[in-house]
């Protein structure tokens, strides 16, 4: 496996660092973040109609770029090296999979094309009250008519207060299937929920008597959705390389600036050390998601290697711990070197941290997919 990049991949992660360093600096971050939205609106819609960001891993069939996770991954570490604050993980990493992964022909050109031009924002409500189970959906679906009728709650959906789209996850007689609810829908309430990570909005979601026709309904099941979360978190570790990546950059240019006993801090040997065990977890986090994102790309491709697409549970488990380790680590070790001023305000790596610890447990803790890599190998040696 060849993980090098291309020239053409090379080319969106040069033009996706300038524009977010340009755009998304600390300033910026701190003014969307406690904006209404949550996000600059209008730099959502320059990234969708000028990038074409959202559109690049839906197939060209449905108006988008059809590109895969490699390039993905690549957007996503520039994104939370900046703590780009958008609806995009959500849309993109959510709710995108499910609907190429569970969607009939009809609705895939109904709605993917709206996801690829940023007409639509969308995501995946499916819930964690019961563990990163199945156990955790907590929505019924019964039977109506042609369709269903929707009643349950869900809270800690990723923008679900604001997305134009929802895909639910709900209990059937036949077992877990996906439906597809739309904002202005009779009977479904939604509420934003104030969480320790604000540059990232979390939403409760509670539909009572939500009825939705045959349209409305996907072609899912457990194992399917297994696969759609399999897949975002491989995108949440790409994002949590570029944090961890920008922890290290803040922290290395502070020693390098703060002088003390005549000297800057970056010349002491044991700062020098701490820095060094940075660069290590960033690189090896990195490697795990990028392995991860080839494995993904290997699934997806009906012409993919068949055995590599069988690690898809492994590296994305991987992925996800290694990655999630890496960026705490690197984040509250920000905080130290910086000293006294790392988690003022007015300082960035408080926001790191925070978003570290939030993404760290979304998905799924380090330990549970630590549990989850022990299982499958044993499984494999039985």
């Amino acid at each position: 496996m060849d993980f090098a990049f291309t020239d053409e991949q090379e080319m969106i992660r040069e033009s996706a660092e300038g524009l977010l360093a340009d755009v998304c600096d600390c300033a910026a971050v701190r003014a969307a973040m406690v904006s209404q939205a949550g996000y600059d609106t209008n730099l959502w819609q320059r990234l969708c109609s000028e990038m074409y960001w959202p559109a690049i891993h839906i197939p060209e069939a449905y108006g988008g770029l059809g590109l895969g996770y490699v390039e993905l991954a690549i957007l996503l570490e520039q994104m939370g090296r900046r703590l780009l604050c958008s609806p995009f993980f959500a849309t993109a990493c959510l709710a995108t999979p499910a609907l190429l992964l569970a969607g009939s022909d009809a609705q895939k050109q109904r709605w993917l094309p709206a996801i690829a031009e940023g007409r639509v924002r969308a995501t995946l409500a499916w819930g964690s009250g019961g563990g990163w189970s199945q156990d955790g959906i907590s929505v019924a679906a019964k039977a109506e008519g042609e369709g269903y009728v929707l009643d349950g709650e869900y809270a800690q959906v990723i923008d679900g207060h604001s997305a134009d789209l929802l895909v639910v996850a709900a209990w059937t007689a036949q077992g877990v299937n996906l439906f597809l609810v739309e904002a202005d829908q009779v009977g479904l309430a939604r509420q934003w929920q104030p969480t320790l990570d604000q540059t990232r909005r979390l939403g409760r979601i509670r539909l009572d008597r939500v009825y939705v026709g045959p349209e409305a309904v996907l072609d899912a099941s457990w194992a399917l959705l297994q696969q759609v979360l399999r897949l975002a978190c491989i995108c949440l570790a790409a994002e949590q390389v570029g944090g961890a990546q920008q922890a290290l950059d803040l922290s290395v240019a502070y020693l390098q600036e703060r002088q003390q006993f005549g000297r800057p801090l970056a010349s002491f040997q044991a700062l020098k050390h701490r820095a060094a065990d940075m660069m290590l977890q960033v690189e090896c986090a990195r490697s795990a998601s990028y392995y991860a994102a080839c494995v993904a790309q290997e699934a997806l491709d009906p012409a993919g290697d068949p055995k590599v697409a069988s690690e898809l549970p492994l590296a994305a488990s991987l992925a996800k711990a290694q990655c999630s380790q890496a960026y705490f680590h690197c984040a509250a070790e920000s905080i130290q070197l910086h000293g006294g001023v790392g988690f003022t305000w007015e300082y960035d790596p408080h926001l790191y941290f925070k978003r570290a610890r939030a993404s760290e447990s979304y998905l799924g803790a380090p330990a549970w997919h630590l549990q989850q890599i022990a299982n499958l190998v044993i499984r494999e040696q039985a």
